[in-house]
């Protein structure tokens, strides 16, 4: 009769451990975002896009939005964040120390690119980024956020090609400045504050669209090659099943609130291979901490 006690002892336990695991909540999915523009109202939009991914993964989700790259990274590197939205950039970065894998991304009137702009003032008498090149010396450059793909890693690249650029210390400009962030480059170059700015083309039309940047007074002068939209990555270790029911969830989102915060049309499926050109190009300015 020995073993039948036994059975008993082992029931009651493996029920005890049934119940008090059903009293625990489930732990959240967690989600970093940076905004590429000033916060504004991006706190309303990321409550209702938590509550879009908790129904498409049938657990509690908190979204978190960071002030900077490097603080999502760390966020990701040490298993704080199950996914981010990243910049293409701060992706190949995170990819190369944490092995994160890209999700799905933005379309932007239906496409999942953008373009690096370079734009002057209405009245500048520049028209090309030859021109730029040649009139370096007199010219006052704003970048974005030194760690951003648009608004630093291409057309610094461009600029390197034009023999004017190497880095903030080495270059052939009047002066040089990282604004850190898109819509306070715009913003300076309309008020005069400085000649040139390298920005993100889908951020560019959003200000231009929306009022916040007079188109009359704002030129293009250049772009870039296209680049595919900024990714929303995974941890390496976060499961299949899970990467399918975020890709579902993602790709069902018609909300405005949400797509509007991100000047999106809606999204679409991310592959790591969509971003080989950014690593390319982070490789060859030496961007890319390579293990």
């Amino acid at each position: 009769m020995h073993w039948k006690r036994a059975l008993l002892w082992i029931s009651a336990f493996a029920w005890l451990l049934t119940a008090i695991g059903c009293g625990k909540e489930a732990e959240p999915f967690k989600v970093g975002v940076i905004p590429a523009q000033n916060e504004g109202n991006m706190k309303q939009a990321m409550e209702r896009l938590e509550e879009r991914l908790a129904e498409g993964l049938e657990k509690p989700v908190e979204i978190k939005i960071y002030s900077d790259y490097q603080g999502v990274v760390e966020a990701l590197k040490y298993k704080k964040m199950d996914m981010a939205f990243l910049g293409p950039l701060t992706f190949v970065q995170a990819r190369e120390t944490t092995g994160v894998h890209a999700v799905v991304t933005q379309l932007i009137d239906g496409k999942p690119y953008y373009h690096s702009y370079l734009i002057v003032p209405k009245e500048s008498g520049l028209d090309s980024i030859e021109e730029v090149a040649e009139n370096s010396k007199k010219i006052r450059f704003a970048f974005g956020d030194p760690n951003s793909t648009s608004g630093s890693l291409i057309p610094g690249m461009a600029l390197k090609k034009q023999g004017v650029f190497e880095n903030e210390q080495e270059h052939d400009f009047k002066g040089i400045t990282y604004t850190g962030s898109h819509d306070v480059t715009a913003l300076s170059i309309q008020n005069g504050k400085y000649d040139v700015g390298a920005i993100d083309s889908a951020i560019f039309n959003q200000l231009v669209e929306s009022g916040k940047v007079d188109k009359d007074k704002v030129r293009v002068i250049w772009k870039s090659e296209p680049l595919f939209q900024y990714p929303w990555a995974v941890r390496k270790d976060v499961d299949g099943p899970t990467v399918n029911k975020l890709r579902k969830t993602f790709l069902s989102i018609k909300d405005p609130k949400i797509l509007n915060v991100f000047g999106a049309s809606g999204f679409t499926q991310a592959e790591n291979s969509d971003y080989e050109s950014i690593r390319r190009a982070a490789k060859e300015a030496g961007r890319l901490e390579i293990e």
